[in-house]
């Protein structure tokens, strides 16, 4: 496992002045060349043909004056980048899918709402109104209502209705799909240009480019911002370690015993640093560095430990980073068989008993949202040490969570915006790895449909208890069958399918129940349901939504 730690800092008035300015001419050069074997790529990538006759390695070397310790690192950079770039790329591409798709939906639930109320306009023109038995808008007595989640509006006359509902109605709806087919293009368009284009980098941050021209204190001091420019661009640098190095490093050499730290620069200055100490993580340097010095020459290509170095120039002082590849706790219980911690995004829930660690980001800063995250993940973490059991959390994608559903409950989605998914699984995973708490992760298809559906009423609990809950079952292996009942009611073509897609029919039909009435569903009790609407005590449910399950029926009536 790679880790990285940070020494104390090193202030520049204690070094020699030709120290640091030999440290601001190598951290210049290394990354002029970085810039330039990442563009290179980008240029062949574009062209489809080969810019230079020799190996990249090589052109940069001669080009830059470089030794092969520096160029292999530049070269590795500039690779990584492009990795890098290349995965954000099919990143972009998926959120534009997903994007594309939740507008497409958009589109055919508006044409389909469009349609509706044209049908029941033309009814009124032919002077005999008539509605659709799930649509909202229906006939009462004498009255044309429309009924909403929390209201109802009531037009007392057929012309009032027509006129000051359906027309109005209508238009807004036109208007709205004009849109959403706009977007619709311009998102095709983008993703066109996605798929086809190769696009480069903007190396010190786009956000600072343009700030020359839009930030007040740059517009009036171009020079200003030319200083921040070259510090965002030249400010960091990191070599490489190789396993056959004595140190685990060609050119950084750091002796534990007097914790010095020497490396030549690009021009050939000898650099001391003295008394070059990490606060967090010196055991670990000194064993690690010791370990490369004391294996034998002939072992250390197989089992040598690479140790890289990272110089940053943060103004006054440096910052110096030892990256090492630290060996996994040995002492941790993986072991799934009497136990384990399921979680579900913020909640906890075990197998034999379940908590909920809550919190709340809304108006909070980034800064006071992470400190946040972390103390609940320590807290979570602490837990599971206490009971030597593993945690399971959701292997999710939030990207495509948080686009695919922008049409969606407004509400929901700013909560889904706020919540920073992977600072948590990586506060969990940073605090796990330090307390020696196995952290295995698992899909997290249909957990909280599962959940509401099968535990919720059982255990008394919330969805979120019972999403951890189908979690930490799906981690030690249990499968998730469907209830005899529900798997009745399921058509002819689903049921020899994976109990997933059986699922996912089922909570499509459950979609309109509130939370609160699937406490009182009885899926577990075999009497005589002959439809969905049946699962439910007489009254549970709104008439709309019993009218919409009353047509799920099973296919053969159960004994």
């Amino acid at each position: 496992m790679k880790k990285a730690y940070f020494s104390k800092r090193i202030y520049k008035n204690t070094l020699p002045k030709v120290d640091v300015d030999s440290i601001s001419h190598s951290l210049l050069l290394f990354n002029r060349a970085k810039h330039f074997a990442f563009q290179t790529q980008v240029v062949e990538k574009r062209s489809g043909k080969s810019k230079w006759e020799k190996s990249l390695h090589l052109t940069v070397k001669n080009r830059f004056e470089m030794n092969d310790y520096y160029t292999n690192s530049v070269v590795q950079e500039a690779n990584a980048l492009m990795k890098s770039q290349s995965e954000l790329k099919k990143m972009y591409i998926s959120t534009k899918e997903e994007q594309i798709k939740s507008v497409k939906k958009k589109i055919k639930s508006t044409k389909s709402k469009v349609t509706t109320l044209t049908k029941i306009k033309h009814s009124f023109i032919k002077g005999k109104p008539s509605f659709n038995k799930t649509s909202r808008e229906q006939q009462k007595g004498n009255f044309f209502v429309v009924e909403f989640k929390k209201k109802t509006d009531i037009y007392y006359h057929a012309y009032q209705f027509e006129h000051h509902y359906l027309d109005v109605q209508i238009q807004a709806l036109k208007n709205r799909l004009g849109r959403l087919e706009f977007r619709l293009d311009r998102l095709q368009k983008q993703l066109k240009s996605l798929k086809s284009n190769e696009k480069s980098v903007v190396f010190g941050g786009k956000k600072l480019f343009k700030g020359q021209y839009t930030l007040h204190h740059y517009r009036n001091n171009h020079k200003l911002w030319v200083e921040d420019w070259e510090k965002s661009r030249y400010s960091k640098m990191t070599i490489s370690g190789r396993k056959d190095a004595k140190y685990g490093n060609f050119v950084f050499t750091y002796v534990p015993a007097t914790k010095n730290l020497h490396f030549t620069t690009l021009n050939g200055v000898a650099v001391d640093i003295p008394n070059l100490v990490f606060p967090y993580g010196q055991e670990n340097v000194e064993k690690v560095i010791q370990s490369q010095v004391n294996m034998p020459s002939n072992l250390k290509k197989e089992h040598g430990n690479a140790v890289a170095w990272s110089v940053e120039d943060h103004g006054d002082y440096y910052l110096f980073k030892c990256i090492l590849d630290i060996p996994e706790e040995e002492n941790i219980n993986h072991s799934k068989s009497d136990g384990v911690v399921g979680v579900d995004l913020n909640v906890k829930g075990q197998l034999i008993k379940s908590g909920v660690f809550e919190f709340e980001l809304e108006g909070k800063s980034s800064g006071q949202a992470t400190k946040i995250i972390e103390a609940e993940a320590i807290r979570l973490v602490d837990l599971a040490g206490k009971l030597n059991k593993p945690i399971v959390i959701e292997k999710l994608n939030t990207m495509k969570s948080k686009v695919s559903n922008a049409y969606g409950n407004k509400k929901a989605n700013k909560k889904m915006a706020m919540f920073a998914y992977r600072k948590l699984i990586s506060a969990i995973k940073n605090r796990a790895n330090k307390m020696g708490v196995a952290v295995c992760e698992v899909n997290p298809a249909y957990t909280s449909q599962i959940g509401k559906i099968k535990y919720m009423k059982r255990f008394g609990i919330s969805i979120h208890q019972a999403a951890s809950y189908v979690i930490a079952r799906r981690a030690m292996g249990f499968k998730e069958k469907l209830p005899p009942v529900l798997h009745s009611l399921l058509p002819e073509k689903i049921v020899g399918l994976h109990h997933w897609a059986q699922w996912k029919w089922i909570s499509t039909c459950l979609s309109d129940v509130h939370t609160h009435c699937l406490y009182r569903i009885e899926p577990s009790i075999p009497s005589k349901h002959y439809s969905m609407s049946n699962l439910f005590p007489p009254g549970a449910l709104p008439d709309l939504v019993e009218k919409g399950l009353s047509k799920k029926e099973s296919r053969k009536p159960i004994a």
